[in-house]
């Protein structure tokens, strides 16, 4: 199997049509209160409010014309539906999204504003996920992986190199919040590639702390 080269991967991405680079912004009442230059990475200003169209974006930015025409699926609690659904509008095809019963309103019909098709299903994102799977195979749609595809990791990995490009200042560390892991995959492999003094740090909730325990354990663990 041959290896990956993500750098390339993500200084070969093409999404600045549709994605917006988003600015550093000093954060003055955290700097202060922590005595060191804290600085946000303001993808909220995005207009799904998410990082999530980057990678999106530049994994639909890589299907065929065969599979653009069928159709893509995605299995999503919010962010990632939005991302997908944003990102199949540009190029005018067939969105559909599988979701949780439990997903608040606004997320699904956040997802309907960008033409997304919605499909509720299951009680929590494991059963959507499965189910998505076995539509996909029985529609001939393309699934779009919200972590686990270089394409998407790739995506996210822009926000490495906007970071470094929006500051001349020594950056010590990158605090990165970690879900499935294809944020902190993708700017984590830009930014030790590019600079491998900066400090990557991965931020997990105490009762969700799935990365924490995949690499105490030597594998993944959900």
């Amino acid at each position: 199997m041959n290896q990956i080269n993500y750098l390339q991967l993500i200084e070969n991405t093409d999404i600045y049509s549709v994605v917006k680079e988003t600015p550093l912004e000093y954060a003055s009442s955290l700097t202060e209160r922590l005595g060191n230059k804290i600085l946000f990475k303001r993808e909220d200003l995005h207009s799904i409010y998410s990082f999530k169209i980057r990678g999106a974006l530049n994994k639909i930015n890589q299907l065929s014309e065969e599979e653009l025409k069928n159709g893509v699926i995605c299995s999503s609690a919010g962010n990632h539906g939005q991302g997908v659904a944003l990102a199949a509008k540009q190029k005018n095809i067939r969105t559909v999204i599988v979701m949780p019963l439990t997903t608040p309103s606004i997320k699904v019909e956040a997802v309907h504003s960008l033409e997304g098709e919605v499909i509720l299903y299951g009680d929590n994102y494991d059963e959507a996920y499965v189910h998505a799977r076995q539509l996909e195979q029985e529609f001939g749609l393309t699934f779009i992986h919200p972590y686990d595809d270089p394409y998407i990791i790739a995506g996210q990995g822009t926000i490495g190199i906007e970071i470094l490009n929006q500051t001349d200042e020594k950056v010590d560390a990158i605090f990165i919040p970690i879900g499935g892991g294809g944020l902190i995959s993708g700017i984590g492999c830009y930014v030790k590639e590019t600079n491998p003094d900066i400090k990557i740090i991965g931020v997990e909730p105490i009762n969700a702390c799935a990365m924490k325990n995949s690499i105490d354990a030597g594998y993944p663990v959900t």
